[in-house]
């Protein structure tokens, strides 16, 4: 089981938690054609190693966190809320 630290609530077990998706997608522009909309929604890379992701504290503060994960290990590298700028792991860099 995950152990998350919130930001606002402290260290909480991922039950707490829900998963909202890769938070290093970005959204196209408005003037985009259907097909770029259509990948930015079913389009995901499964990726092996860290991630970057959004979660959400549904059983505490009701805040959406992003954190950086290897998901792998499932280490948590770093935590914060969603305007923080989070450092990734060892140098990498967000898409």
């Amino acid at each position: 089981m995950l152990r998350i630290t919130c930001p606002h609530c402290g260290v909480r077990d991922e039950v707490e938690f829900r998963y909202r998706g890769d938070a290093s997608v970005r959204r196209p522009p408005a003037d985009a054609d259907a097909t770029a909309f259509v990948a930015y929604v079913y389009e995901r890379d499964n990726p092996r190693g860290w991630h970057h992701e959004w979660w959400y504290h549904a059983a505490g503060c009701r805040q959406y966190l992003q954190l950086w994960r290897h998901t792998v290990t499932h280490t948590i590298h770093a935590v914060g809320t969603a305007t923080d700028t989070l450092t990734p792991p060892h140098g990498m860099v967000d898409r």
